[in-house]
């Protein structure tokens, strides 16, 4: 007899993040919507994980179950590690993809360095309180313009080291899914968890 799926409330409100989370993880855990009467919860933490864990304890709180969360950020060693653990809001508010991709790029005008990476925490906060997390890195360059019609954020302007020079955004969810700093940091979160 097999071990029911975990469940697991997703604390993002991402459908991108959410549907890649949904794939990666189908076979150990059931992913349940985050109640939508939860409202935003504010990411005050100076890291990843300190975010991360944030979302999942208010998500856990709010469901009275077991939450996970993630936090991603690029970090471009042309700019000190930024925009980090700011990605999402790295041109301000109101929040917004686009105006993201067109200051890194702006920022990064006439730099030969183009190195990054993306870095994603996976959280998981039990009803009895306990964390479990799990990182994971893709290394890559940050493309001169912008590529592709596939992905999120800054996916189209990201070029992982382990591909052959597309950026996230020209290729498949497939294809991604294979090298993408999420699914390693699924990867290393399974090594976590009970399996079925």
């Amino acid at each position: 007899m097999t071990q029911p799926l975990m469940v697991l409330v997703c604390a993002s409100a991402n459908v991108h993040k959410v549907e890649e989370m949904n794939a990666l993880l189908q076979d150990i855990v059931h992913l349940v919507p985050r109640p939508a009467e939860l409202g935003e919860v504010h990411e005050t933490g100076s890291t990843l994980l300190e975010n991360a864990v944030i979302k999942a304890e208010a998500v856990a709180a709010f469901a009275h179950a077991d939450a996970i969360a993630d936090d991603t950020g690029l970090e471009v060693d042309a700019l000190d590690g930024a925009p980090g653990v700011w990605s999402a809001r790295f041109a301000g508010e109101p929040q917004s993809d686009a105006r993201n991709r067109a200051l890194l790029l702006e920022r990064l005008d006439g730099i030969v360095n183009r190195s990054a990476r993306f870095r994603t925490v996976l959280a998981i906060v039990r009803a009895d309180g306990t964390v479990i997390h799990a990182d994971g890195t893709c290394n890559g360059t940050i493309a001169l313009a912008e590529r592709g019609d596939n992905g999120f954020g800054y996916d189209s302007v990201f070029i992982p080291n382990d591909g052959d020079g597309r950026t996230f955004a020209e290729l498949s969810s497939d294809e991604k899914n294979t090298m993408s700093h999420r699914a390693r940091a699924v990867v290393a979160l399974r090594e976590l968890l009970p399996t079925p």
